[in-house]
């Protein structure tokens, strides 16, 4: 009686075992980072009468008080929407909205026509903290399974730090968040293709923003060893691998980096590191690249010895004039601060992480205007006025960063030579 007890249990928790591993897609399209470039998705653009009742949220205040440095180019777009600023003709200048199901599409789209491989849905911790929050933010989330699936693009979650305090906060939000999307929006398992990002062949979930100085919380006491562990080891919503998005000088603890050495400890426990080197690099310093080639060596031996994975960060340039200028009136920002040269800076870094050895490439950003660091299709001609200004193409093609970071990809994967110079089109 005992002996079949014994077995009943064994059979019954067997088959809870194996219930519970169904949560995630046993298949995928993309089993690996390897060989992909994948970008950054903020999707957090609002626009007066989007039904968002959130007016321009993350483009602008009114007039004087702008949060971008370059202007999409509308002329895809499906839904449109007028605003206050005038283009060189006298024309009224329209934005789109992240929450429109077409806008999402759109994006897909062209990463399909160009070659992207997918993004990273950016999720920022405020949108953890209760059901409510979840809700409202997972209108873009749930566009972006629908259209990567439909156009075979990888997609994953980075969850976003910013937001989190110092005041007793902790990642415990994160992990009732994550519960809800693969429970509610089946993230990783969404109906049609499968095309969740998995890392060998565990979904990718991201965690970015650890271990920068000007950050209010402590590491050591917000559960992210709690945070990862559950990621990988829950028997329902684990089996995940990590990846986290840190400082650039995260190995030396310098810079921009705490000094903590508990940073190394929660890295030791990921499978990818990712450094944040947005502004860390410029094409008007000469031969930046050695040093970006240096720092990426020296990240990659670290990784290699310490049996993690290593996924450099790849930008087009930088501009931060319009948002400094009513922020930080005392420090105003130079508009194109870090320019892009018609692409020429965004092809040395790809050049030089590629030639480094790197295996993957994680691109800041696909669609942020705000610091003017987008690759998708951009204007040349942005609206004109005195109170603010925006970087335009160089005079290049609007959808000149897509085909370069498709080129890129094309040279990761080796179905093309390596080009040093900037590719050009036939």
């Amino acid at each position: 009686m005992k002996l079949k007890s014994l077995l009943f249990l064994t059979v019954f928790f067997l088959i809870n075992s194996l219930s519970a591993q169904n949560k995630h897609s046993k298949t995928t399209l993309f089993p690996s980072y390897k060989g992909l470039v994948m970008a950054g998705y903020q999707g957090w653009f609002r626009a007066e009468g989007d039904g968002t009742n959130s007016g321009f949220s993350h483009y602008f205040a009114n007039e004087k008080k702008v949060g971008i440095d370059m202007w999409p180019d509308m002329s895809e777009y499906q839904q449109t929407y007028p605003t206050p600023f005038k283009l060189a003709d006298g024309s009224t200048a329209t934005l789109f909205s992240s929450n429109d199901k077409s806008t999402v599409d759109l994006h897909f789209k062209w990463m399909k026509d160009y070659g992207v491989d997918g993004v990273f849905v950016q999720r920022f911790f405020g949108a953890t903290k209760n059901e409510n929050a979840r809700k409202r933010s997972s209108v873009v989330l749930k566009n972006a399974l629908e259209a990567s699936s439909k156009n075979k693009r990888a997609i994953a979650v980075m969850y976003d730090l910013s937001g989190l305090s110092g005041s007793g906060e902790d990642c415990s939000s994160i992990i009732e968040d994550w519960k809800y999307l693969v429970n509610e929006l089946k993230v990783t398992n969404q109906p049609g293709n499968k095309t969740y990002l998995y890392h060998n062949n565990k979904p990718l979930v991201a965690i970015w923003g650890i271990g920068f100085p000007d950050r209010p919380y402590n590491i050591r006491n917000i559960g992210l060893e709690k945070l990862i562990d559950f990621l990988k080891n829950d028997p329902e919503y684990g089996g995940c691998s990590v990846m986290l998005g840190v400082p650039t000088f995260w190995r030396d603890l310098n810079s921009d980096c705490i000094k903590d050495p508990y940073l190394h400890t929660i890295i030791k426990k990921a499978d990818i590191v990712l450094p944040w080197t947005v502004q860390r690099f410029t094409p008007l310093l000469h031969n930046d690249m050695d040093r970006y080639r240096d720092l990426l060596l020296g990240d990659l031996a670290w990784c290699k010895k310490n049996k993690i994975e290593y996924v450099p960060c790849i930008t087009p340039g930088f501009s931060w004039h319009n948002l400094s200028t009513y922020e930080f009136p005392d420090d105003v920002k130079p508009s194109g601060s870090i320019p892009r040269q018609g692409g020429r800076f965004y092809w040395q870094q790809i050049n030089t992480a590629l030639t480094a050895g790197a295996q993957m490439l994680y691109v800041a950003m696909f669609d942020e205007v705000n610091e003017a660091t987008a690759i998708f299709k951009a204007s040349n001609n942005p609206p004109v006025g005195n109170s603010v200004k925006f970087i335009d193409m160089d005079g290049m093609p609007s959808d000149h960063y897509l085909w370069l970071t498709g080129e890129a990809g094309k040279m990761l994967r080796k179905e093309k030579p390596l080009s040093v110079k900037m590719p050009v089109r036939d």
